[in-house]
């Protein structure tokens, strides 16, 4: 880690405390609570990425502090579990260096941590957290049953003649118990890679980024063994119990990686092209309107698996870590 330094601790101190205020913001304001809550990793990033491992570790800890104070430890082990500790993680990897003649490059140049390696992280970070947020909470398939017969019982409220069989409730509550951790996953690490690709731009035009800028349509990828992963959850899913929730889970972390190296993809394969714009848009829209695009994406990052790693210049002399 980097010598603690008055800033270093001050920057730390602020991040933590700002993170712990967003969190309890997403408690008041329902209707983006979750934008929120993943919007609160964004100060412990800032503090990671710019200020090194130290005053992340600070930004947590100060966090964790913060909103157990004003709320409860039980709270303010949630955001550590799903938020906090996931964005230090990051910053972490993300300063990650090695001389490049270590890998077979050239002698005056650092190679740092692979993009597609620091997306695998994220996938695998919120599947294990979710896991132990789930496990806390007591989240299980007689709970998703719970919330189906809830949002049932308010459509009947609004809608007397609505009264659906035995069955198709059955089925519904089936589907949501898979259908509510995958979602869950794959907006939590669409949600974090968002707030590390914004605590990233804010540091470079800052100056203070230690990682130099990477060309995300090229340099976005998953790595070919997170195929065996994601295949891994998708049989689970199939197995019912626990087991199953387990598998969805890992299902939508894992998937939205691929997805987002799909849509990366598909910004580097249509580079130079006239009708290049229209697509974009015209992908971006589908998605959102309709799932059969997103599985399209999907397929797009499977097959498109590679990990890259961005160089710098430096001296062969350098560490494993510039925060060493």
């Amino acid at each position: 880690m980097k010598t603690l330094t008055p800033a270093s601790i001050a920057t730390g101190l602020v991040a933590g405390v700002t993170a712990a205020l967003l969190s309890l913001s997403a408690n008041a304001q329902s209707s983006f609570a979750i934008v929120l809550y993943a919007a609160s990793a964004l100060p412990v990033l800032i503090a990671g990425l710019g200020w090194g491992n130290a005053s992340a570790v600070i930004a947590i800890l100060a966090a964790g502090a913060t909103a157990a104070t004003m709320v409860s430890s039980h709270f303010a082990l949630l955001i550590t579990i799903i938020t906090l500790v996931p964005a230090g993680w990051l910053s972490h990897l993300a300063n990650l260096a090695r001389p490049a003649a270590e890998l077979g490059g050239p002698e005056d140049a650092l190679a740092w941590y692979p993009l597609p390696n620091i997306l695998v992280h994220l996938a695998a970070l919120v599947t294990l957290g979710m896991i132990a947020v789930g496990t806390i909470v007591g989240y299980d398939s007689t709970m998703a049953g719970r919330l189906v017969e809830i949002v049932i019982e308010t459509l009947k409220a609004q809608e007397p003649l609505y009264d659906p069989d035995a069955a198709a409730i059955a089925q519904l509550k089936a589907a949501f118990a898979l259908a509510l951790p995958l979602v869950q996953g794959a907006l939590w690490v669409f949600l974090l890679f968002a707030a590390y690709y914004v605590a990233s731009f804010i540091l470079r035009l800052s100056g203070r980024n230690l990682r130099p800028r990477e060309d995300m349509p090229s340099a976005l990828r998953m790595p070919r063994n997170a195929i065996f992963v994601f295949l891994a959850g998708l049989v689970l899913a199939f197995l019912g119990g626990v087991p199953a929730l387990v598998g969805a889970l890992a299902c939508g972390a894992f998937g939205a990686g691929f997805v987002l190296a799909g849509f990366a993809s598909l910004h580097f394969r249509t580079r130079g092209k006239p009708w290049r714009l229209a697509l974009l848009w015209l992908a971006y829209l589908s998605v959102l309107l309709f799932t059969v695009p997103l599985i399209a994406i999907l397929i797009l990052g499977l097959t498109d698996t590679r990990r890259t790693i961005a160089l710098t210049p430096g001296g062969p002399a350098a560490n494993d870590n510039p925060d060493n």
